[in-house]
């Protein structure tokens, strides 16, 4: 069965963005871009919440034609092009209505359609910032990992990544890795045993 992986930036205090969704604190550097891009160009499928996927949609599909492109804005361009998408949306209604690409839109039954896309032959789905989206799946015990980049930074207060949680979630750490500007990679799974 495929799993779902939760790819996060968050501040030390466990935040995701500020409270009106301010990500300026998020580090991003050559270092991380290309460690991320090692690990999603394995990737068939990503997952999104309708704002970041809306967000992804206004930049990436172009990303890489620009004059000023960066080897990471071309070579995420390309994989974002190719890659399966899936969206968390009630108000994006129809895939073929809406004129998205490679896109599937989930509106209702989360659950029955998230077991039914882990069923289906691929690899890992990453699961891209998307806050809302997480929670809900967090809720729903339905995501298997979580490849978190903690920020040096303490923000107080913001949209929290764990919220309403109902059960203790036990976790088995796989992988850290340090990056030069501060930042640190933690790789987890749940241990579902």
């Amino acid at each position: 069965m495929r799993k779902i992986i939760s790819f996060m930036h968050i501040s030390l205090d466990g935040f995701v963005s500020g409270l009106n969704g301010e990500m300026d604190w998020i580090k991003v550097d050559e270092e991380i871009f290309d460690h991320v891009g090692k690990r999603i160009s394995e990737g068939d499928t990503a997952l999104y919440g309708r704002v970041t996927y809306q967000m992804m949609e206004n930049y990436w599909p172009t990303a890489g034609d620009k004059p000023t492109a960066t080897r990471h804005d071309i070579e995420h361009s390309k994989w974002y092009s190719k890659v399966h998408k899936v969206v968390l949306s009630k108000t994006l209604k129809d895939a073929g209505q809406a004129g998205l690409n490679n896109t599937k839109i989930i509106s209702d039954n989360l659950s029955d359609n998230i077991h039914e896309i882990k069923q289906q032959a691929g690899k890992d789905i990453l699961l891209f910032g998307s806050p809302t989206a997480t929670h809900a799946l967090i809720q729903l015990n339905l995501i298997d990992g979580y490849w978190l980049f903690i920020n040096p930074v303490i923000l107080g207060q913001g949209i929290p990544l764990f919220t309403g949680i109902k059960d203790k979630i036990k976790l088995k750490l796989l992988t850290t890795h340090q990056f030069t500007c501060g930042v640190t990679e933690l790789n987890y799974i749940v241990d579902r045993q």
